[in-house]
């Protein structure tokens, strides 16, 4: 929108005297109307900004997977029952990590297909309930991890486990779920390198119980 200057003259061109106060008045009113104008653009950019960044954050995919591995130096059925038993989490699982393990309460068998842990923490423990869902002595497990807090979400962690010599290779994978939360934050932090950063703890956690393990057998 555009404001012309206050003007003397008529429509015919012919001079005319405004008194002093009706002009200061009429440009004060010119520039009302301009910085009405500019925070109007303003607001405008901001709002199609923050569409902008809504909008992408809902065309990310609704999942996204990370995949992190280690050689240990230990046997693979030291590593697999590390794994296969959700009581010797605490000893590697990197959600243990700072300020003491969470209480957990433990249901079904000991260890393998059925056996589940449950525990309600704070922070970055959150709550949740995780349920191994597949064992194949001593080469896979698959655990299926529920979160209740601090958002709902359902991931899907599979461990492979394979001999190589006196060592033991070990790929952690997670398929987790991308809530809408967590896309908008995707957008200023790297999530993934989040979960992968997580991972690589809870594996080089794993490695250092494995091989305390094999050196006390």
């Amino acid at each position: 929108m555009l404001y012309a200057e206050p003007s003397n003259t008529n429509w015919l061109g012919n001079q005319i005297e405004l008194p002093s106060f009706t002009v200061v008045k009429l440009r004060s009113q010119v520039a009302v109307g301009r910085s009405k104008t500019m925070l109007f653009k303003i607001t405008l950019s901001v709002l199609l900004v923050v569409v902008a960044f809504l909008l992408f954050a809902a065309i990310k995919p609704y999942s996204f997977r990370v995949q992190r591995s280690i050689t240990i130096h230990a046997s693979q059925e030291e590593v697999f029952s590390l794994i296969n038993d959700l009581h010797s989490w605490d000893a590697w699982s990197d959600d243990s990590g700072g300020g003491g393990t969470v209480p957990k309460t433990y249901t079904g068998p000991a260890s393998g297909v059925g056996a589940a842990a449950e525990w309600n923490g704070s922070g970055r423990a959150g709550a949740a309930k995780m349920l191994i869902t597949e064992s194949v002595v001593p080469s896979k497990v698959s655990v299926q991890v529920d979160w209740i807090k601090p958002f709902r979400a359902h991931n899907l962690n599979e461990f492979t486990i394979h001999a190589q010599g006196d060592d033991t290779q070990v790929a952690w994978s997670i398929q987790a779920s991308n809530l809408y939360a967590m896309k908008l934050i995707g957008i200023f932090v790297n999530i993934e390198s989040q979960f992968g950063q997580h991972m690589e703890s809870g594996l080089n956690n794993l490695k250092r119980a494995a091989e305390k393990e094999g050196i006390g057998s």
